[in-house]
C-alpha cells in the first residue's frame, strides 16, 4: 500500500491504494474489498432502521469491512437531534461490540459528541472525517483520543495549514471524500505543510493505519 484513503465514496480500484469506501447498508455493494458500513445522519429513514442495522451488524463481521460509519450528528439538518443520537449511539454500540475503528461526519455537534463518547466508554479508535475547524477544536479532539483526518478542506481553505502542521504525526490521515482531485494531490499538500517529503507522508499514515485498523 502506497496510499490509504480514510474516506471516499467512490471506488477507483487504483493499484498501490487502499481505499476505504464508504458504503450505506441499503445500497451495500460486496464487489467492493475494503469499506466502511454505516447510517449518515442525513439519511436515517426509521420505518428501514431495522433492517439497516441488521445489514450493518451482518457487515461488520466481515474482514472487508474496516470501519463502522461514516456515522454521527448534525445540527444543521431537520433530522430530530433525539432520532440521530439513538441511531448514532447504536451504531457505536456495534462498532466496540465488533471492535471496529468509527469514522465520523459532525456538524456543530463536536460537544456532544465527545460527551457520548465518554459517556458510552467507546475504546475502539473514533476517526474524525473532512475535519475543517479550528487548532483549538483539534486540540480538544486529540486531548479526548480522536484520530483527525484532512482532505477536501485542506486544498481550500489556506487558513487550515496552521492547524495540520499543529497534528500529532501519530494521529493523523487523510481523504478525498467527494472531490475530484486526486489523494496524490492531498499527500502533496500535507507533504508540503509538514515540511517532509511525500514518502515520509507516506510512512506516517501507514504507521497510523497499521495502529488503527489492524489488518
Amino acid at each position: 500500500m502506497e496510499f490509504f484513503n480514510l474516506h471516499t465514496h467512490k471506488f477507483t480500484n487504483q493499484s498501490g491504494v487502499l481505499e476505504l469506501v464508504n458504503q450505506y447498508p441499503w445500497e451495500f455493494d460486496a464487489t467492493i474489498p475494503y469499506y466502511s458500513i454505516g447510517i449518515h445522519p442525513w439519511f436515517i429513514v426509521e420505518e428501514r432502521l431495522e433492517s439497516d442495522f441488521e445489514i450493518i451488524e451482518r457487515q461488520l463481521q466481515e474482514p472487508g469491512c474496516l470501519a463502522m460509519g461514516e456515522c454521527g450528528l448534525d445540527k444543521r439538518i431537520e433530522v430530530p437531534m433525539e432520532l440521530q443520537q439513538l441511531v448514532f449511539e447504536k451504531q457505536l454500540f456495534l462498532a466496540q461490540k465488533y471492535q471496529k475503528p468509527v469514522v465520523i461526519h459532525c456538524v456543530a455537534a463536536f460537544q456532544e459528541l465527545i460527551e457520548t463518547v465518554k459517556k458510552m466508554n467507546i475504546t475502539v479508535p473514533i476517526l474524525i472525517h473532512g475535519f475543517s475547524k479550528s487548532e483549538q477544536l483539534a486540540k480538544q479532539l486529540l486531548e479526548n483520543g480522536f484520530y483527525i483526518s484532512f482532505g477536501k478542506y485542506l486544498l481550500l481553505n489556506a487558513e487550515l495549514e496552521a492547524v495540520f502542521k499543529s497534528m500529532p504525526n501519530d494521529r493523523f490521515f487523510l481523504e478525498t471524500d467527494t472531490i475530484a482531485e486526486s489523494l496524490a494531490t492531498v499527500y502533496a499538500l500535507a507533504a508540503k505543510y509538514k515540511g517532509v517529503s511525500v514518502e515520509e507522508i507516506q510512512k506516517i499514515i501507514s504507521t497510523n493505519f497499521n495502529q488503527v485498523f489492524n489488518l
